[in-house]
């Protein structure tokens, strides 16, 4: 909580508000890790999702929540995000995780398969503790579009405590590089736009740093 204590004016002051979100979308230019996921046997939605979660739990503000009325600090992230079931419907995908990126993608894809072939809604977010459910981070991409902004629902409007994340279409920036329209949803009280860019180069050096050491590289 180190980073809190010398911003609690400022979040005392977006949380009085009746929507203290802050949401930004942008184009993310990263480096191009589609071949090496190729060669590597590797779905890219998967290996960037790991980059994401790993880049939020290097960053101390992404990780600041709201329970029973105090701000705590969660010390782990547990991986879901949206997809898209047998009917073309929204369902949800969860699972543990993992530091070592291939067990990581394993156990992502099994829950994509297991939500992805479910009629009904996936709703194992129910099992978990009020306290555990704040270790999420939720995730969306819409591949098919290149969207410039994003509206995340919101159960509590005035509590958006758990950061929303999506992304959408790649396309090509040149050698060796792409972009994709990126949005991030977070309570201003903890995350400032400055924050925001931190998490951006910092998923890019997710990227990097995956590419540069193989597949058994660990998250801290």
């Amino acid at each position: 909580m180190q980073h809190f204590e010398q911003r609690r004016d400022r979040f005392e002051l977006f949380d009085r508000m009746e929507s203290p979100a802050v949401n930004l979308a942008f184009p993310l230019d990263l480096p191009d890790f589609r071949p090496w996921c190729k060669s590597q046997g590797l779905p890219p939605f998967h290996v960037l999702l790991c980059a994401v979660l790993r880049a939020v739990r290097k960053l101390e503000h992404f990780r600041y929540r709201l329970f029973e009325g105090e701000v705590i600090l969660v010390d782990r992230i547990v991986p879901s995000y949206t997809v898209m079931n047998v009917n073309h419907d929204l369902n949800f995908a969860q699972f543990e995780w993992s530091d070592d990126l291939r067990e990581f993608v394993a156990r992502s894809l099994a829950a994509r398969d297991e939500a992805v072939s479910m009629t009904a809604l996936n709703e194992k977010y129910r099992t978990m503790s009020p306290r555990e459910a704040k270790e999420r981070v939720y995730i969306t991409c819409i591949p098919w579009l290149a969207f410039t902004s994003i509206q995340h629902p919101a159960a509590v409007l005035a509590a958006p405590d758990i950061p929303s994340i999506a992304w959408g279409k790649i396309r090509d920036a040149g050698p060796g590089q792409i972009q994709l329209p990126f949005s991030v949803q977070a309570h201003h009280g903890f995350v400032d736009g400055y924050h925001i860019h931190l998490l951006a180069q910092q998923i890019a050096a997710e990227i990097t740093d995956t590419m540069g050491s193989g597949t058994m590289v660990s998250g801290s």
